[in-house]
């Protein structure tokens, strides 16, 4: 979808009458939903917010040997609306990968035997699928009665017996398990990593039933996974055993209730140690003990106990070949734990920075929103993931078998970790509907991902630049969809979702708002909506209420549109002013077939086109005007200053082919090398959306002038953006610089 302005435009007297266009400073009252006493014009919770809370306890156990996952919970759903609910609906995810799954049959297939190989000739009917959906053994309520339910692929709703009244509280069982898709040959943003010694690194999310959100906006949000749009849910309390093999070691959301169970005296002591260490990362299992561990299975068991109070999911990783190391991070004054675990394979890389890279983003997106509020952030190792749970994330970034790595490997791994770390904040607490509006999350994510990546490497190559964003911009319009797009139907998700909302947001920050009034109107937002459920409105407003600075011209193009930016300039006009005729200005009036008699008692001027085309009859009478109402514009004290008044004038065009606003940054260079830069507003373009001018005065003459000489603007065709352009000099250029002598 393109939205561009056109103009219909009526002459009279050679002068347009008015146009008519789409306006894109109108404001944005015919796109965000009208305020209520839920969520105020100001973007701020309206005094009637409020948002259910769901409780787990769970009791699951890995099966290593059969590759399974076996669960039992029981969920307390609090019913904080005031709505009565007739039904409950529960998220069923892993039956994205059941055999009877929707998911492969929305996909188009095109036949290509050599491209495919001899798997093009095989079956590929339901009974080959892996099957990896959920297998439910019951669901009853609290007394141990059956429950009535419904599946409908990856939602289950839950049939109540009567209405659940507002205030009141439902408590119900389900019992399940699934077998558990590994991630190199089933995909998955969960699952296992079988490694050549037969060993498996389990990051298991998604693992559970959960609870859909319902709330004030949407009511239930419970549409289908296709797996692309992630989770939207409702924070409560969770405390959660994992019963694994006796040898692994595990981490989870949560605080681990019996460490004296699950670790030995060692163990115990080296992260004691880790706690008073804000320097560098102390071992808890080193890699020889990692290594020693891999050799070795057990047919025992441990217990995992943990803990987490409002957090909106949970997740976990076990493996016996982890390596594990932690240090402390300052989070104004409070101690977090920063965590990696990572198998042999994952070294010497992830011991050298995963966990310095953790505490550096815990304490970028401290600073720019609010403190980190949960105890730790654990980063694990997955060879091919990226994927983000309260307090713990899966990330890829594997060094050759040699223990060799490019600075593309290196660049990849710190950047995974920052962002799925940074997920902490966005959406596992300002808790955006991920699967209806992917940017809320990836996009503010990657935003400040890449303020965070640039403090822990000035020289960093982040990708979320606004001129990394060009050359999508500029692409062909029929694959490019609004950011405000439902991410399951957008043809380049990521950077429709990524790349285009962090641009923005950068540019916003740096170029448009300025630092200042950003930072504070973004923590504003940030911490307005913590441990809630914020929509793009939410967003939009609060950014405007506590900057002070209307922005609607910015949302309504940089998201609800494909429009792109396009400034350049037009047209260069000089003009010199001197205190009587002179002899050369005699010439060139003599040239230009101008009468100089009613203009001796004033400043007289010439003017030279860029393209050196001598101006028409017309053009001059133009040109005259502008300099008569320059001079009967001054007072007599002022005509008195005119031996001071400037010696050169340009009267500069831009054009704005693209169809966005945005402002024009010029920066004007002199004669003598010296440098001038000026933003102008986006409202520049308020009145004319096709073109501006601007006139500059100066003693120095200007030699060139550049449009976003820094690529701010995300602009997809710098060969405009340039005065003078590099052509070949034209005979009229070789007679100025004759005249000039």
């Amino acid at each position: 979808m393109i939205l561009s302005g056109s103009y219909a435009q009526e002459q009279e007297n050679g002068r347009p009458l008015g146009h008519t266009n789409q306006n894109k400073f109108r404001q944005m009252k015919d796109l965000l939903a009208t305020p209520n006493e839920s969520r105020t014009a100001s973007g701020a919770p309206g005094y009637a917010y409020t948002q259910q809370k769901v409780d787990y306890i769970m009791d699951i156990r890995l099966d290593e040997v059969n590759n399974q996952i076996f669960g039992e919970e029981k969920i307390t759903y609090h019913n904080n609306s005031k709505d009565h609910l007739e039904y409950l609906w529960v998220q069923l995810d892993q039956n994205m990968r059941a055999k009877n799954s929707k998911t492969p049959d929305i996909n188009t297939e095109i036949f290509n035997a050599a491209f495919n190989g001899p798997q093009s000739f095989t079956s590929s009917n339901l009974k080959d699928r892996f099957d990896g959906g959920f297998n439910i053994e019951y669901v009853k309520n609290d007394d141990g009665s059956n429950l009535s339910h419904t599946i409908n692929q990856t939602m289950m709703r839950i049939n109540l017996p009567k209405p659940l009244a507002p205030d009141a509280e439902f408590k119900f069982q389900i019992k399940w398990w699934y077998n558990i898709n590994d991630i190199n040959v089933d995909g998955g943003r969960s699952g296992l990593e079988t490694f050549p010694d037969g060993n498996n690194n389990y990051t298991i999310a998604q693992f559970y039933p959960r609870l859909c959100v319902y709330d004030n906006v949407e009511g239930w949000q419970n549409m289908q996974f296709w797996g692309r749009s992630e989770f939207a849910l409702e924070f409560g309390d969770f405390e959660v055993k994992i019963t694994v093999p006796a040898d692994h070691i595990l981490e989870a959301t949560g605080d681990l209730q019996n460490p004296k169970d699950v670790l030995t005296k060692e163990q115990q002591k080296r992260f004691n140690e880790a706690k008073k260490s804000f320097q560098d990362p102390v071992f808890i299992v080193t890699q020889e003990e990692a290594e020693q561990a891999e050799k070795g299975r057990t047919t025992k068991t441990k217990t995992w106990h943990f803990k987490a109070n409002q957090v909106r999911d949970f997740a976990f990783a076990s493996s016996r070949k982890y390596i594990w190391d932690a240090m402390a991070v300052n989070i104004n004054g409070r101690e977090v734990m920063a965590i990696s675990l990572y198998p042999k394979e994952g070294n010497p890389l992830w011991e050298e920075h995963s966990t310095r890279v953790v505490a550096n983003t815990l304490e970028e997106y401290s600073k720019l929103t609010f403190d980190y509020p949960y105890s730790k952030a654990v980063s694990v190792h997955s060879e091919r993931q990226g994927m983000e749970y309260p307090m713990i994330c899966f990330n890829h970034g594997r060094p050759n078998p040699d223990g060799t790595y490019d600075e593309r490997t290196k660049r990849g791994m710190i950047g995974v970790i920052t962002h799925e770390v940074g997920h902490n904040f966005f959406p596992m607490i300002v808790n955006s509907d991920e699967r209806q509006w992917t940017w809320m999350d990836e996009g503010l994510n990657s935003f400040v991902e890449t303020l965070a990546e640039l403090d822990y490497d000035p020289n960093f190559f982040t990708g979320n630049l606004p001129k990394d964003i060009v050359p999508y911009m500029g692409g062909d319009q029929s694959y490019i969809s609004p950011i405000m797009s439902h991410g399951d139907y957008v043809h380049q998700f990521g950077p429709n979702a990524y790349t285009k909302p962090a641009a923005g947001l950068y540019m916003l920050r740096q170029t448009i708002m300025g630092p200042e009034l950003f930072d504070y109107a973004f923590r504003t937002y940030s911490q307005r909506w913590m441990f809630k459920h914020p929509t793009p409105a939410d967003f939009f407003r609060t950014m405007e209420d506590a900057s002070a600075m209307d922005l609607d011209w910015f949302w309504r193009g940089w998201f609800y549109t494909t429009d792109y930016t396009d400034i350049g300039v037009k047209e260069v006009k000089q003009y010199y002013l001197t205190d009587k005729p002179t002899e050369k200005a005699m010439k060139l009036a003599e040239l230009y077939n101008m009468n100089l008699d009613a203009f001796k008692d004033k400043l007289v001027y010439y003017a030279e086109a860029e393209n050196g085309i001598v101006p028409s009859d017309a053009k001059k009478v133009e040109d005259f005007a502008f300099l008569k109402a320059y001079l009967e514009s001054l007072s007599d004290q002022e005509r008195s200053k005119l031996l001071k008044a400037p010696k050169h004038f340009y009267q500069v065009t831009y054009e704005k082919p693209g169809g966005l606003v945005m402002p024009i940054i010029v920066e004007l260079t002199y004669e003598d090398g010296t440098k001038e830069r000026k933003m102008y507003p986006a409202q520049i373009w308020r009145y004319n959306e096709n073109e501006v001018t601007k006139v500059y005065k100066t003693n120095k003459a200007i030699t060139s002038i550049v449009i976003d000489p820094d690529l701010e603007t995300a602009d997809v065709d710098t060969s405009n953006n340039s005065w003078p352009k590099k052509i070949e000099e034209s005979e009229f250029d070789k007679f100025k610089d004759k005249v000039r002598g």
